[in-house]
Parts: C-alpha cells; sequence; structure tokens
C-alpha cells in the first residue's frame, strides 16, 4: 500500500509542473467552482428562509420578499452560467494545452532514445503511447482540480450547515459515507487494472495494423490475407475481453454508487421524520436538510463518477512517465565539445561491443586507422558485425570497450550533433518521408535553396529522372516512396547527402538491391559523392569496392585480412573465396 501511494505521488509529481505555465487559467478556473458552488449552496438557504417564514409566521412572508428572493437567486444564476462557461471553455482549453504539451514532451523523448531503444520496441505500441494515452488527459488535467476543489468546498460547508441545524443527525449521515466508499475500493483497483490493460492491447493492436499495412505487398503476394485477417481477430477478440471486465468494474462501481445515495438519502429522510415529529427539527429545517443532502449526494456522486475518469487519467500519465523516466543510452559528456573542421582521420583502438540482448560479443578488439579521405570496404560473411562496426562511428550505438577517435578526438568527448552533422551515411533499405521529392532532398540541409537542390541533384544523377516526372521536383513519393523505384530512391537518398556535405561517409551496401542498371547508375554517384571524403563502404557485391585504397576482411574472429584488391586475391584467403562467392 505504501508503495502504490509513492507511486501515485511520483505519477502527480512528474504531472503537476505542466500546470505552471496555466497557473491564472487555473486559478481562475478554480475561483469560478466556487462561484458555482456558492450558488449551489444559497438555494436552499433561500428556500429554508421562506418556508420558515410560511410555517412559523405567515404574515412576514410578504411578496416583496419572495420577489426579493427570487431576483438575487437570478444574479446568482447569471453569475453561474458566466462561471460556467469559462470552466467548460477555458478549462477544458487548459487540460487541451497541458496535453499537447506532454505530447511534445513525450515526442522529444522519443527523439533522444537510443538505436537499441528502437531494436526491442513496437512502434504502434508507441504511436499509441503519444496519442490515445494522452487523450484522456485533457478532461483529467481540467477537471480533477476543478471536481476536488467544489467536492471540498461542498462537503466542508455542508458539513457545517447540516451541523448548524441538527448535529446528531449529521453526523448520522456522515457515518455512512466512509463505509460506501469503502466499498467501492475493489472496483476502483479492477477499473485501473483493465483500464491499463486495455492501452497495452490498444497498443498491440496498433503495431500489428501497421506491421501487416506496412507489409500489405508481402501479405498480398503470398495470398495471406486470411492469416493476416485471424492474427487481428485474435488481437481483437482479446481487446473485446478486456474491454468487457472493465466495463463489469464500471457497471458494479457505478450500481454500487446509486445503492449508496439511496441509502444516505432515505437514512436523512427516515432519522429527519423522527426528529421532526419528536420536535428536535422544524418543518424549515427539514426541508433545507434535504435540499442540502442532495447537494451533498450529488457532489459525492460526482466525485465518486469522476474516480473513472481519474483512473484513465492516471493510466495515461503512468504510461507517459514510463518513457519518461527512460534514460537514453547515449547523451553529451557534461564538457563536451564540437567537432569542427574535419578532416576525416578516423581509429578504431581496442574497441569491442555487443548488444545489451546478447552476451555474446559482436566485435572484439578491433583496432582500424583510417587516414584523411581514404576510402575503405568492409567485407566479410553475414553477421560479422559490418554494420554494427560502422554504426559505432556516429554514435548509433555505444561501444562496450576500447575508443574510437576522429582527428585524435575520442568521439565520446564530442557533441553527438556535431558528430552526426559531419557523417553521411547511405543504406541499402532507404526511407522516404510522405511527401514530395524536393522535401526529402532538402532533409540533408533544411534551409537550402532550389538551386541547391537541383545542383545536388545533379550530382546524384537524380536530375534527369526527376524532371521526367509529371510534377517534377513536387512529385509525392507515397508512403516510404513506394511510388518510386529502388534506384531513384538511392539517388534521391545521395542527392540529400550532397547537400548535407559531410566529410565523412558510410556506404552500407547502397547497391546491393538494385537491378544491374540502376546499380551502374546509383555507383556512379556514389563515385562522385566519395570524392575527397573518409569513405567506408559496406558491400557484398565485390566488384563495386575493387578500386577501394583498402578492404578490410571482417569475420568473427575480428578484421583478418587487409589490403588492396591485388593484394587479398594474390593471399588466396578468405577474401578470394568471398569474391568468388559474392562477386557476381
Amino acid at each position: 500500500m505504501e508503495k502504490k501511494k509513492k507511486k501515485k505521488f511520483g505519477l502527480l509529481k512528474r504531472f503537476l509542473p505542466y500546470y505552471k505555465k496555466y497557473i491564472w487559467i487555473l486559478i481562475a478556473d478554480l475561483f469560478c467552482a466556487a462561484l458555482t458552488t456558492v450558488c449551489e449552496l444559497i438555494l436552499p438557504m433561500i428556500v429554508r428562509e421562506i418556508t420558515g417564514r410560511a410555517t412559523d409566521d405567515l404574515a412576514t412572508l410578504t411578496l416583496d420578499l419572495i420577489l426579493k428572493c427570487g431576483l438575487f437567486y437570478i444574479v446568482l444564476r447569471i453569475i453561474d452560467t458566466g462561471a460556467n462557461f469559462y470552466m467548460a471553455s477555458f478549462g477544458h482549453i487548459m487540460g487541451t494545452k497541458i496535453e499537447t504539451d506532454m505530447r511534445r514532451d513525450l515526442f522529444a523523448q522519443y527523439q533522444r532514445l537510443s538505436f537499441s531503444y528502437y531494436d526491442n520496441t513496437k512502434i504502434g505500441t508507441l504511436m499509441s503511447r503519444i496519442t490515445s494515452d494522452l487523450f484522456d488527459v485533457t478532461e483529467f488535467a481540467h477537471h480533477c482540480p476543478e471536481e476536488y476543489f467544489i467536492a471540498s468546498i461542498k462537503l466542508i460547508a455542508s458539513f457545517i450547515i447540516l451541523c448548524s441545524i441538527n448535529p446528531w443527525l449529521t453526523l448520522i449521515v456522515f457515518a455512512t459515507i466512509p463505509f460506501a466508499l469503502l466499498t467501492l475500493i475493489p472496483f476502483k483497483r479492477a477499473m485501473k487494472e483493465t483500464f491499463r490493460q486495455n492501452r497495452i492491447k490498444a497498443g498491440e493492436i496498433n503495431s500489428q495494423v501497421e506491421d501487416s499495412l506496412l507489409g500489405i505487398r508481402v501479405v498480398k503476394s503470398f495470398v495471406n490475407e486470411d492469416v493476416e485477417q485471424k492474427k487481428f481477430n485474435k488481437g481483437n477478440k482479446e481487446y473485446l475481453s478486456i474491454k468487457k471486465r472493465s466495463y463489469y468494474a464500471m457497471g458494479g462501481f457505478h450500481s454500487c454508487t446509486r445503492l449508496f445515495d439511496g441509502i444516505i438519502y432515505i437514512v436523512v429522510v427516515v432519522a429527519g421524520a423522527v426528529y421532526l415529529l419528536n420536535g428536535g427539527i422544524s418543518a424549515a429545517d427539514y426541508v433545507a436538510y434535504l435540499l442540502y443532502v442532495t447537494t451533498l449526494i450529488a457532489s459525492i456522486r460526482k466525485i465518486v463518477e469522476f474516480t473513472e475518469q481519474f483512473q484513465r487519467g492516471m493510466t495515461g500519465i503512468e504510461r507517459f512517465d514510463e518513457i519518461m523516466c527512460l534514460t537514453p543510452e547515449i547523451i553529451d559528456k557534461e564538457n563536451a565539445k564540437e567537432l569542427k573542421d574535419v578532416s576525416g582521420d578516423i581509429e578504431f583502438k581496442d574497441v569491442s561491443f555487443k548488444y545489451e540482448s546478447t552476451s555474446d560479443l559482436v566485435l572484439k578488439n578491433i583496432n582500424i586507422k583510417i587516414k584523411a579521405g581514404e576510402s575503405i570496404a568492409i567485407v566479410g560473411p553475414s553477421g560479422g558485425g559490418k554494420t554494427t562496426l560502422c554504426s559505432l562511428i556516429p554514435r548509433f550505438y555505444e561501444i562496450s570497450d576500447g575508443d574510437i577517435t576522429i582527428d585524435g578526438s575520442s568521439i565520446s568527448d564530442l557533441t553527438i550533433k556535431s558528430l552526426r552533422e559531419n557523417i553521411g551515411t547511405v543504406q541499402q533499405d532507404v526511407y522516404l518521408f510522405s511527401g514530395s521529392i524536393k522535401e526529402n532532398i532538402r532533409y540533408g540541409k533544411l534551409n537550402a535553396t532550389d538551386e541547391e537542390i537541383e545542383k545536388a541533384s545533379r550530382l546524384a544523377g537524380a536530375h534527369e529522372f526527376i524532371t521526367n516526372l509529371p510534377d517534377g521536383y513536387d512529385t509525392y513519393v507515397g508512403e516510404r516512396g513506394v511510388k518510386l523505384s529502388g534506384g531513384q530512391k538511392q539517388r534521391i537518398s545521395i542527392a540529400r547527402l550532397f547537400l548535407k556535405n559531410p566529410p565523412i561517409l558510410i556506404l552500407d551496401e547502397a547497391t546491393s538491391s538494385l537491378d544491374n542498371e540502376s546499380e551502374y547508375i546509383v555507383q556512379k554517384s556514389l563515385e562522385t559523392l566519395a570524392k575527397g571524403r573518409t569513405t567506408l563502404t559496406i558491400a557484398h557485391r565485390l566488384t563495386t569496392i575493387k578500386n577501394a585504397d583498402r578492404i578490410l576482411v571482417l569475420t568473427e574472429s575480428g578484421i583478418e585480412e587487409e589490403g588492396t584488391h591485388e593484394e587479398l586475391i594474390a593471399k588466396n584467403g578468405v577474401y578470394t573465396e568471398l569474391y568468388k562467392l559474392y562477386s557476381n
């Protein structure tokens, strides 16, 4: 129990600072809440006054008094209307702004998290956290302080007023409230758990849908639509099962609430009638008491019903907190320096690396020296760690042991931003964002002019095919560039790098999935791009790297061979075997 309280306090501690920017809106909202509460509490007083005069001395109940009371209440209702408008509009807008701020911070956290996190997390689940998980936070952020503030005023004011009318009857009424609340605790816990499971299952369904739709071409080519439908139906039914359990819990919760409403009310009616019979309370006080108890019960019911919304909001905040509490694996050191005026000397010093999910080293005691402007090719069997080796240079993953330096500076002493700004990567699987060709090329330099984009495209050998498209540079590429061929996408990615103009270049099997014609065009573009830059090329087709200054043969044992193409062929070792196997 103590642990749960600490956890809830921790979640609220994470959430409360979001009110800071909107503190005056919150204060105004609570002030309006107080006004509406006062208006509601005044009515029983007016009824008590009129009823008291009618029963005690009818002569004192004049038309003038009745009209004044009516006018006074109308004025109060006008104030109440204005206050309610502020609460319903500006209060909800405040909640939406807080949700927006939280979504902004969550997305920023996604940007900070390292590759290793995304290696083990479904994107659909992350999408669920940043969308549906935060929807309920809007209502929570607005109603939580408002409802509890109103309830506090009503409970305290009602208790004081009711005690002034009849303290013993008041104690009887308030003594029943704790028993009602205790009965609701199991339902409250069940709702919290089912809401949490709802969010998890919704994220899993999102992931499954995303996976199936992104792979729709594979699905259709294997005629596996029925398989995907069955997989979806299974997850959908599980989601239904969880939703049913949550509604059972909600049903029990609300039904018990109604039961205790009736019990509290009948206690007041019966006990009050007994006091009225014995002269312990006047008729006017009895009527006022019933009205106040009605207000009190409505207030308790609203708070109890708000528990459902509270649990939904807390579930959203809890899942938000789970991500925000993650510490990015790769961050800048406190006194990290910027990488400037890069020549391109790279050195691996006894570098070892293993993934978090495995205990075996992928790379062990790697030592490599690469001179500025040198063209290095890395070859080897699949699974030998070629891509991993190159991913360590821009710190996409953190090395387990050893050090990597650029121009003599350890990459761990450099700011991540300046490090990655000076390294460009061309991958086999090109990712293009939904948008135009121009927007995708401009991603390499966000302030690039149209002239710079065209120049980069010409250098990448992409200008001709782009201008032949119906909309030229404004052509929409589709989801992940689906409207373009592999060679076209690759040339756009190369144009993007020409704009970035990095001194260090990593080419990760950039032509392995292309046809011969596309490969030839892209290879020429890459050769143009690589001129004057330190270049690391990973290749399976070894004919594409014959002209490299140096070739490194990387296997599970480390760097087994090193030299030019001719030198390695003369050795008749691992490289020769690979060349015979992969050269075609």
